[in-house]
């Protein structure tokens, strides 16, 4: 049984009212793991990491089916710019897994005051499409080396100049995708 669209409204909200708080610890997890590989301008992580965070708020509200191809797009340039980062493979699935853990902290009294039903069926479809989120990241990852090995014989490439230029592209693309998404009247 799918979740009320009042209590997906209640999850909404509390996500969008937890969003600076999310992104930014998120942003500083992320940052402090990789450390020591090369990586690309933390402002750029940061704006990534946000807009899969406002995504996944659209995808708990009432514009949840037309946010879909988005999420999945979004989480796809997240698991390329894993990879152009210098990431592993294992890398990017921590990284999405992480969200899961933020949300049972930042959801958790929201979750717990619903009816049973509604709590257990809020928790499956968020861990539904946090998985969602790690396959389609996995998939942006492979498909962003195998580019690599093809395109520079194997030789990896850095992350400032025309490749960041790039990553901005992509995450402009998809901010602009998630407004036209956000001005469909509901």
């Amino acid at each position: 049984m799918r979740p009320s669209h009042p209590t997906l409204i209640a999850v909404s909200r509390a996500l969008a009212t937890n969003r600076d708080q999310l992104v930014a610890e998120w942003t500083r997890w992320t940052l402090r793991r990789v450390g020591a590989t090369p990586t690309i301008r933390p402002a750029t992580l940061e704006r990534q990491i946000a807009l899969l965070v406002d995504v996944l708020i659209e995808l708990a509200g009432p514009r949840r089916r037309q946010a879909m191809e988005l999420w999945l797009s979004t989480c796809e340039s997240y698991g390329r710019t894993a990879a152009e980062r210098g990431l592993a493979a294992g890398e990017v699935v921590e990284e999405i897994q992480h969200l899961r853990e933020l949300l049972i902290h930042y959801l958790s009294e929201v979750i717990a005051a619903l009816p049973a039903r509604a709590s257990m069926a809020t928790v499956l479809r968020l861990n539904r499409l946090v998985d969602m989120g790690i396959t389609h990241a996995v998939v942006g990852y492979t498909d962003a080396l195998v580019e690599t090995l093809f395109n520079q014989h194997g030789v990896p490439v850095g992350t400032s100049g025309p490749l960041e230029d790039e990553i901005h592209a992509r995450v402009a693309h998809l901010e602009t995708e998630l407004e036209k998404l956000r001005s469909i009247s509901l």
